[in-house]
């Protein structure tokens, strides 16, 4: 006798990495996936109020919920969403702000403080550039849109953070009102063409590379994460997500090696590819944990060390067990 499907909804991003996912093209084994796309914003907030039983989650939100003993999650080791975030520092082209250690006492505003693209920016600045996260004073709100609020609470002694509940950061930032603005996509000042808002780092591109070549760290953004009563109730369920999300990867990946047509609508996009392999390996974009442990790593340490976790996080700890000698396939 057949073992029923379980009906299982998974929010995230919609990327080339889970389109497959997405279009039914790959199917977990025992599984009926309705994989329901959302910015990630949004599939965060949903999922932590409990709408869905799966998906894609802030690495940095789930290290500090781990480390507070909740419980709610397991995560696999699965990173649809990994960026390096030099490019991800505004400043105005007029201030005072033209090297990263000129941060050292200004105000920076960030849409969330323990959003991980802060918390890498954060480690960069400390280790690299000897700017301490104590020495800015941080303004959280909204990028495009006032009044955000953060996915969880957050007070770190000795740090200066305050709330703008009525005005955009891009305000801020235009008026002089803050420094710099660190955050994941780009203030809406920064493409209306008359250049007064610029990247902190010109080239970051050629400093992300030269990041990865001194520390071999692609930092990892997002995980995946299922509920935990689900996970109790059937632990197979962690195995067979991870298969199906790595082999959606993988489709993915070996898609881009695709030469003729252009899988993706970029005129160069070989050469970048070409770029990417002698700079990072075959397998640039790896899933499974050992893969990943030095990068995880450095996540647990960064949030550690910015007094956002209650204590520190042993990477393991925010996997399932079942998972945590998985390896993900070589895709290229």
């Amino acid at each position: 006798m057949s073992r029923r499907r379980l009906q299982v909804s998974c929010a995230g991003h919609l990327s080339d990495r889970v389109q497959d996912l997405y279009a039914g093209e790959v199917e977990p084994e025992g599984i009926d996936l309705h994989y329901l796309p959302f910015s990630p914003a949004e599939a965060f907030r949903r999922l932590l109020r409990g709408e869905f039983h799966a998906g894609e989650m802030s690495l940095s939100t789930y290290i500090v919920t781990v480390s507070r003993g909740q419980q709610d999650f397991v995560a696999l080791p699965v990173f649809p969403s990994r960026t390096f975030r030099h490019g991800a520092i505004y400043v105005r082209a007029d201030g005072e702000v033209r090297e990263p250690r000129d941060l050292v006492g200004r105000r920076v505003g960030v849409p969330e403080y323990q959003m991980t693209a802060a918390v890498w920016v954060r480690g960069l600045l400390q280790h690299d550039y000897d700017v301490a996260p104590a020495d800015v004073a941080w303004v959280t709100g909204g990028l495009r849109d006032p009044g955000r609020t953060g996915l969880v609470e957050i007070d770190v002694p000795g740090v200066e953070i305050t709330r703008e509940a009525e005005r955009t950061l891009d305000e801020l930032l235009v008026r002089g009102e803050v420094d710099a603005i660190v955050a994941p996509q780009a203030p809406p000042s920064f493409h209306d063409g008359d250049g007064a808002v610029i990247r902190l780092f010109a080239d970051p591109a050629s400093v992300e590379r030269e990041y990865f070549r001194s520390t071999g760290l692609f930092p990892i953004m997002h995980t995946v994460v299922v509920r935990r009563a689900l996970y109790d109730e059937h632990p197979w369920v962690a195995t067979s997500l991870f298969d199906a999300f790595d082999l959606a990867k993988q489709r993915a990946m070996t898609r881009l090696q695709s030469r003729e047509p252009l899988p993706v609508s970029l005129p160069w996009l070989q050469a970048e590819i070409d770029a990417t392999l002698d700079l990072m390996g075959p397998d640039f974009w790896p899933y499974g944990f050992a893969a990943n442990e030095a990068v995880l790593q450095a996540a647990c340490t960064y949030v550690a060390e910015q007094g956002l976790a209650e204590r520190a996080v042993d990477p393991r700890e925010l996997f399932a067990p079942t998972v945590l000698d998985r390896e993900g396939a070589r895709a290229l």
